[in-house]
């Protein structure tokens, strides 16, 4: 072999290794995403896009170097728990879950593919994390609202709609945030002149008999606390709702863009953005036992000025000064 050839041989390999450890930094990673939406709900392909932006956003590309499986539940438990045992099977490297509907089953699947959970009230009470600051096992995450924030519907219920003096509170019983929400609302409505009372749903059929029940009396108004349940049959509360003349106050600003009254809750989407955060520090070595839970940074007011004009509402000057967004 003449001297240039075995030099060139000899360049080629020592740059193999070279080439080895490129592709391996490019390896085909892998991404489950539990939804509880239905894949055609435009609420559900918002917060999933905003997901796969931030992902984009921190060098992840679909294809390149790496793969999402996407499982929409449409809000049947069955379905979660399916796809939960269908997504673990996978071996993903990290899985993103909303709420406690899909951040339960879940974690009865696995307790070692690593977890991020959007949307979750009680992660600590639910037994997800061991503390916020510490989560200590494969989850960690973002909580949706402190319970003492569902006082503030009730006041901002009573602000819009003085008359009312009895208020349904939309809860799902199967979830402990149901009742803790309930509790916070019923402690701040003596003080308000309001009694409230519990209505429990599980199913739509269900929701639409009990709305309307409760419409049958007087000077009554709606509160809807936040779940899986109520989001995913969110534009039937909200049709039930008008068509009952009830002035409801939701968790959070897409019920108001459907046609909702008002609204105040953290924004949701940004807990997508920083989910994709944390699922980009797990693919680069960190682990969720280290990742502290971390709280709302931006809650909005939103009010539908449309609705209230339906409704026969004048909002006071002094709540639409506050409102980060209203609808015309």
């Amino acid at each position: 072999m003449r001297r240039r050839e075995f030099i060139t041989l000899l360049g080629g390999a020592a740059a193999w290794p070279l080439a080895a450890r490129a592709q391996q930094g490019e390896r085909m990673r892998r991404i489950g995403v539990l939804h509880n939406f239905a894949a055609d709900d435009p609420l559900g392909q918002a917060r999933n896009g905003v997901f796969l932006q931030g992902l984009q956003q921190a060098g992840w590309t679909i294809g390149r170097n790496v793969q999402i499986e996407t499982r929409w539940a449409a809000g049947d438990a069955d379905r979660l728990r399916t796809y939960a045992a269908d997504l673990v099977a996978l071996a993903p490297d990290v899985i993103l879950g909303t709420g406690n509907a899909g951040a339960a089953p879940l974690l009865q699947a696995t307790r070692t593919v690593p977890i991020v959970f959007v949307i979750v009230p009680d992660p600590v009470g639910a037994g997800f994390v061991d503390s916020l600051a510490r989560p200590g096992g494969n989850a960690t995450g973002f909580t949706s609202f402190e319970y003492g924030l569902s006082a503030k519907w009730l006041e901002l219920l009573k602000q819009v709609a003085p008359s009312v003096t009895r208020a349904g509170v939309l809860r799902d019983p199967a979830l402990a945030s149901g009742p803790a929400q309930f509790a916070a609302i019923q402690s701040m409505a003596p003080s308000l002149g309001v009694e409230v009372s519990p209505v429990n749903v599980r199913e739509l059929a269900e929701i639409e008999r009990a709305i309307a029940a409760f419409a049958r009396s007087a000077n009554s108004g709606l509160i809807v606390t936040g779940s899986a349940l109520v989001a995913v049959h969110r534009h039937r509360i909200i049709a039930v709702a008008a068509r009952h003349k009830l002035p409801a106050v939701y968790p959070e600003r897409s019920y108001i863009h459907d046609g909702g009254l008002i609204s105040y809750g953290p924004d949701f989407l940004d807990q997508y953005r920083r989910a994709a955060g944390y699922v980009d520090r797990i693919l680069k070595g960190e682990k969720p036992a280290d990742l502290p839970v971390q709280a709302p940074t931006k809650y909005d007011l939103v009010i539908n000025l449309k609705t209230a004009k339906a409704l026969g509402l004048d909002i006071p000057a002094t709540v639409l000064a506050r409102a980060d967004e209203v609808i015309e």
